[in-house]
């Protein structure tokens, strides 16, 4: 499978959704990052190819080469990747899936429409054109009201209200330690048992046990929410 994270809008999650959601449930798909400025995956100890977005034809070509791929466009380079996709006709065809992760903020709702306004203009069918909501806090229908509203108008794109990554602190936890999910929930370290068997320990290796513990305690959960996006996702 051979997915493409898209946005024209930054900081809605496309890496997060690349290292976190998707590559560890698609067998560690190589992540290309298109990507000139931001932060991307391999910040997360993910590796990590990364590109600028002018290279359309290098990337295809080693898309092509794999049997799953992900390419997350960063925001800063959108708009080459996109034109470079519409020069090379049917190019589209060879991704699966095209991801639009959306947070609540207006602008960057009415930026992500936008977004998935191109992708229908070109000919991607809207099945493979799905929705993420990121960062939900509570209810789906009233943080995102541009994006239900669209959908209801024009059925151009994939929307599942269940498909949504609620908001979590340990995203930001993780990103100070350059963690993922998988790789904290995979550390065989006891770290509750450091805490108790090693009283002598310095505060410094105890508050460390201690923040390691409770992350893997809240990573557990996360772990279910993404579990559940995931399958809701390619339905």
């Amino acid at each position: 499978m051979k997915v493409a994270i898209i946005n024209y809008t930054g900081t809605v999650g496309k890496t997060t959704i690349a290292a976190h959601l998707l590559s560890p449930r698609m067998n560690a798909a190589p992540i290309f990052a298109i990507e000139s400025i931001n932060e991307t995956a391999a910040g997360l100890g993910v590796d990590v190819e990364k590109m600028n977005g002018d290279k359309f034809r290098s990337l295809f070509k080693k898309i092509m080469l794999e049997d799953n791929a992900i390419v997350d466009v960063g925001a800063s380079n959108i708009e080459g990747f996109m034109n470079n996709m519409i020069k090379f006709d049917d190019s589209h065809e060879e991704f699966d899936f095209f991801i639009i992760p959306v947070t609540s903020g207006t602008k960057e709702q009415k930026e992500s429409i936008q977004m998935l306004n191109l992708l229908a203009s070109i000919g991607i069918s809207a099945n493979k054109i799905k929705v993420i909501f990121n960062r939900v806090n509570d209810d789906v229908d009233d943080e995102f009201p541009f994006i239900i509203g669209r959908h209801k108008k024009d059925k151009s794109f994939t929307l599942n209200k269940e498909c949504a990554i609620f908001e979590n602190e340990l995203f930001d936890a993780l990103s100070v330690k350059g963690l993922t999910v998988d790789a904290i929930l995979n550390d065989p370290t006891d770290y509750k048992a450091l805490l108790k068997n090693n009283r002598e320990a310095s505060d410094k290796e105890r508050n460390q046990w201690a923040d390691m513990h409770g992350l893997k305690a809240l990573s557990k959960s996360v772990k279910r929410n993404l579990d559940d996006v995931y399958d809701i996702l390619f339905i």
